[in-house]
């Protein structure tokens, strides 16, 4: 029939801790490679003592990571070694003792945390005033620069502009989008005049204030920089209608925000 228990892997796996030098004590923290080192029994160790074996439970006990003589030592003894049987023995860094030394170098990656973590933000403030009064998208200002971690993170573009929409007609749109680098990302209004918009209004004549927010997950797929913004368009081919992006007239004050965070994949 099959084998059936311990995994054979860990049967003969000895170890030497750390050395110890006496004092005028008996208890001594037994360590491997400098970490805390927690015994399942105190027969699991081999100590020698003065070139003498010592009995366990009896010569010595151990308590956690502590072993205690029967009686304190002196400078003048020797701890000659101590051999640790690791198959029936638990090694448990003490809390803390973990730093980044003991971290190999690209040891712990992204894929290892949990995703949907925040990993880092980026906020922008403009307050750059744009006339868009023509059907061609036009930049607004407004950009950031987020380089991700991971090609598997998602980077989440928030985007609020101060819109000031003018209009002699008796109805007027607008849209804006968003771009990475060249490349549309989000655009919610037609590339034609007919249909939803992302701004606008159907009152009449006149002006109206409003910010217009954009949220959006993007996946760039890279650990370049990535480089976001955001355009304008007027949907009315009159001179007369337009868009204000950051309307700075009469102490309004206009300002956008764009935040990127990238989000763990």
């Amino acid at each position: 029939m099959p084998y059936i228990g311990r995994g054979i892997e860990t049967l003969s796996d000895r170890v030497v801790l750390d050395s110890l030098t006496a004092s005028a004590t008996a208890s001594y923290t037994l360590q491997l490679n400098s970490v805390n080192f927690v015994p399942s029994s105190a027969s699991s160790l081999t100590v020698s003592l003065n070139g003498v074996i010592q009995k366990p439970d009896s010569s010595y006990t151990v308590s956690s990571s502590t072993l205690t003589f029967s009686s304190a030592l002196t400078s003048s003894d020797s701890i000659d070694f101590i051999i640790a049987e690791r198959d029936i023995t638990l090694q448990t860094p003490s809390a803390g003792s973990v730093g980044t030394s003991q971290l190999a170098n690209g040891a712990v990656t992204s894929a290892k945390l949990d995703s949907g973590k925040i990993l880092q933000v980026v906020s922008v403030t403009d307050d750059t005033e744009v006339t868009v009064n023509n059907q061609t998208y036009t930049d607004t200002g407004l950009s950031a620069n987020i380089t991700p971690t991971s090609t598997s993170s998602k980077i989440l573009i928030m985007v609020t502009h101060q819109v000031l929409v003018s209009a002699s007609a008796s109805a007027f749109y607008g849209g804006i989008k968003l771009l990475r680098g060249s490349t549309d990302i989000f655009d919610p209004m037609p590339t034609n005049s007919s249909g939803p918009f992302g701004i606008g209004h159907s009152t009449g004549s006149g002006s109206i204030y409003t910010y217009f927010p954009m949220q959006f997950l993007d996946s760039p797929n890279s650990t370049s920089q990535q480089s976001y913004k955001t355009q304008c368009r007027n949907y009315s081919a009159s001179g007369s209608t337009y868009i204000m992006i950051n309307d700075n007239a009469a102490n309004n004050n206009g300002k956008s925000v764009m935040t990127l965070m990238e989000v763990s994949g």
